[in-house]
């Protein structure tokens, strides 16, 4: 599958491969010169300098943990416009940078799971949802009824939403849904009517929702999610901005993803 992008990875890899080759030169034959008397150029001392910092960075963002900001609503109440959050890059496999091939199986994403993931009609964006349906299942959504292999979801009603994330003026109702072993609040507008459908989820692909059911563009208008495009779990809020009114949440600093 070709969606190989230019992004920051890619950005880190060349670096690396760059100061690489310099590090290597001075390693093999410049730094016997040196230790002659004869100095070194400013690129030499720059690329053997940079080169293992570049390394370990890439190493760190590219297979253990990586930042992401939360640029919509989709997912509100569990993440907030503004959020900044950490993914474990391990947690569904090692994936090869740039290439995002998978050498290392880890685990597969659980049902309930809040996953990053690149967006399948355009990779070179990151999305982030939560995982409805696994490879194999039945998913139905209905009256806003979320129902998976014949089994309704259990939801109860929270009552009106009133927090951050969402319009004032419209109604917007909370509810407890419980998915696998997860825990979590979803958001119905009362006013909109639901994007009622059926599927049955591919081998090797997922099915996956925002939080905020009635304001999501997720697989209910785009599709399954490809294993292929997995980047990571969701996992902890490690800053939170209200870009409104250029606040930190401090409350929300911490804060683990359920």
């Amino acid at each position: 599958m070709n969606d190989v992008h230019f992004d920051f990875e890619a950005a880190l890899v060349l670096a690396a491969i760059g100061t690489g080759i310099f590090w290597l030169i001075d390693l093999l034959w410049l730094r016997r010169r040196r230790m002659e008397g004869e100095s070194a150029s400013w690129l030499i001392e720059f690329c053997s300098s940079f080169f293992p910092v570049i390394v370990a960075v890439l190493l760190l963002r590219a297979f253990i943990v990586e930042p992401f900001r939360i640029p919509s609503s989709s997912m509100v109440p569990t993440l907030l416009t503004g959020d900044f959050i950490l993914v474990n890059k391990f947690a569904y496999g090692l994936r090869l940078p740039v290439l995002h091939t998978e050498f290392v199986d880890f685990g597969e994403p659980e049902r309930g799971d809040v996953m990053v993931f690149r967006y399948p009609p355009d990779p070179s964006k990151d999305f982030i949802k939560r995982v409805v349906g696994l490879p194999g299942d039945e998913i139905v959504y209905r009256d806003k009824q979320l129902t998976v292999n014949g089994e309704p979801v259990p939801m109860e009603s929270l009552g009106r939403y009133n927090g951050e994330g969402v319009s004032e003026y419209l109604d917007v109702e909370a509810f407890t849904e419980v998915l696998g072993e997860h825990t979590h609040t979803v958001l119905s507008v009362n006013s909109r009517g639901a994007l009622n459908l059926r599927a049955e989820v591919p081998e090797n692909e997922y099915f996956v929702m925002g939080d905020n059911r009635d304001n999501s563009a997720d697989s209910r208008v785009w599709g399954f999610v490809s294993e292929h495009h997995l980047v990571g779990k969701a996992f902890m809020i490690w800053m939170s901005l209200d870009t409104e009114n250029w606040d930190l949440r401090f409350a929300r600093l911490g804060e683990i993803i359920e």
